[in-house]
């Protein structure tokens, strides 16, 4: 480990992160050339990205299932971490300064939501497939559900590139995702409450620092 930094995300987590991130901007791109006309127009070719988008979206959820089955316990733990909230969450969430873990509300907070929009997208996208084929179907709200979600993800990912990219108190965390590690300063100003495993840094004499 490099000195002054400590290890955040394990490699198993790393690859669900990129796993999903990638085939979600996969199926974003390929949803807008069907949903906008003009991008339709000029692609041309509806039935080949309409293929494209089901089959990937298909892979995707093979792909995330995979990488779940891969990560067992390590991704078990990480749910249970997500899982906690606690009065500071709340008061973070308020905008009052409070210790956060590893994730803070918000993160968690978004990691339940992606999991759920994963699970909606994927019902509701089987159901629109088969639906092109047999009326039993197709249901009205299936396609604004489907549509709904692609708002709200589109939103919330734009968000999420901006704390990522752009945003200097934050774009740090980017480190965490792609090396594995943050600084030791960076990590006890953002995530005070976090106990981490890397037995090379002295954490209590880091906190006191």
């Amino acid at each position: 480990m490099k000195p002054g930094y400590v290890k955040r995300f394990s490699p198993v987590e790393r690859l669900l992160h990129w796993v999903n991130a990638l085939g979600f901007l996969f199926l974003l791109a390929t949803g807008l050339i069907l949903y906008l006309p003009r991008l339709s127009v000029l692609v041309s070719r509806r039935q080949t990205i309409q293929g494209l988008h089901f089959w990937g979206g298909v892979g995707w959820l093979a792909a995330l299932a995979a990488v779940l089955v891969l990560g067992g316990r390590r991704l078990r733990a990480t749910a249970r971490e997500l899982d906690s909230f606690d009065r500071d969450d709340l008061r973070w969430l308020r905008g009052g300064k409070a210790p956060q873990g590893r994730f803070n509300a918000g993160q968690k907070i978004n990691a339940v939501l992606t999991a759920a929009f994963t699970i909606l997208f994927g019902v509701s996208g089987l159901l629109l497939w088969f639906g092109e084929e047999d009326t039993r179907f197709r249901f009205a709200s299936t396609v604004i559900l489907h549509d709904g979600l692609m708002y709200v993800s589109l939103v919330l990912v734009v968000g999420h590139l901006y704390l990522t990219l752009i945003h200097p108190a934050t774009r740090h965390a980017l480190r965490g995702m792609t090396l594995g590690d943050v600084r030791v300063e960076w990590a006890m100003r953002h995530h005070s409450k976090w106990q981490p495993d890397d037995v090379h840094v002295d954490w209590p004499r880091a906190r006191r620092g």
